[in-house]
């Protein structure tokens, strides 16, 4: 977590504008919430199912998935428990987390799945089923 603060560190040092880093910084607020809701989507949770899960308001998680609030780190922890995927990589797709930041962790066969753009969410859903129990029992 402590290298998404030195990510949006380096956001305002490399934008130099107070407007052009508020500016990155509602697009990475819209892309982390869109992520966000597409993983909600991709593990068929309803928004109301998501706020039992982790403990946090659907109205907040809406907001949140809509790019209108920062969520907490706990909420991100949260938000990540219950979907299946690591905080890491929340961060990674709002663009929070550079490669080289996260360069120690490896992506894991979900994750590669989650995020390919090639995939439409029914055959993402399919391949995650197929690999679940392929890995089942397993360590």
């Amino acid at each position: 977590m402590k290298a998404a603060g030195v990510a949006l560190l380096r956001l305002f040092h490399i934008q130099g504008s107070t407007i052009m880093a508020s500016d990155a910084w509602e697009k990475q607020k819209e892309a982390l919430g869109g992520f966000i809701r597409a993983q909600r989507k991709l593990a068929s949770l309803s928004l109301r199912q998501l706020s039992e899960m982790t403990d946090v308001s659907n109205a907040y998680l809406s907001q949140i998935e809509r790019g209108l609030h920062e969520p907490s780190i706990r909420v991100l922890r949260s938000v990540a428990a219950a979907l299946g995927i690591s905080a890491e990589t929340l961060l990674e797709h709002a663009g929070l987390l550079d490669e080289e930041d996260g360069a120690g962790r490896h992506s894991s066969t979900e994750d590669a799945i989650r995020s390919d753009p090639n995939l439409t969410d029914d055959e993402k859903t399919a391949l995650l089923s197929v690999y679940r129990s392929y890995t089942s029992g397993r360590t």
